[in-house]
């Protein structure tokens, strides 16, 4: 059946529960993991009210990427541990995470993606749209969706 799961993250509580629920999947199928985090372009993001904010250096945008990319996937990384899963972890800058979703399970040569149902809340969700749901329109790999 399934042997390479591609486990993206955003760091919210439901992929945390995502992730678990993947490694234990794994588990029970004798597959490996991919844990998968799409950091956002943080230079893109300092605009606001029709000013642009002062960005941050480039190699403070890029620690902090760094950072933020390491506690994000140590998360699936314990969870695999925790099943004894063989599991490895990448992350990619992008501004269009379902694509570097669907563009990390090609390239990894995965045979499913994991995912949460949602990350984003309120009316950012509503108004940026579901990553999820865009990878289940676009993905040509069979997606699982954990609610």
């Amino acid at each position: 059946m399934f042997k390479h799961i591609l486990v993206p993250t955003d760091g919210s509580k439901l992929s945390v529960k995502a992730a678990k629920q993947a490694a234990k999947l794994a588990k029970a199928l004798g597959a490996r993991i991919t844990g998968f985090y799409a950091a956002p372009d943080v230079g893109s993001t300092y605009y606001g009210d029709g000013y642009i904010l002062r960005a941050p250096s480039a190699k403070a945008q890029a620690e902090f990427a760094q950072k933020q990319a390491r506690e994000r996937l140590s998360m699936i990384e314990v969870e695999a541990e925790v099943e004894k899963v063989p599991c490895e972890v990448m992350h990619v800058v992008s501004d269009s995470p379902y694509q570097a979703i669907i563009d990390a399970a090609k390239k990894k040569k995965c045979d499913l993606i994991f995912m949460a149902s949602h990350g984003r809340r309120g009316l950012s969700g509503l108004v940026l749209g579901s990553e999820t749901h865009k990878v289940l329109i676009h993905s040509k790999i069979p997606v699982l969706v954990c609610r």
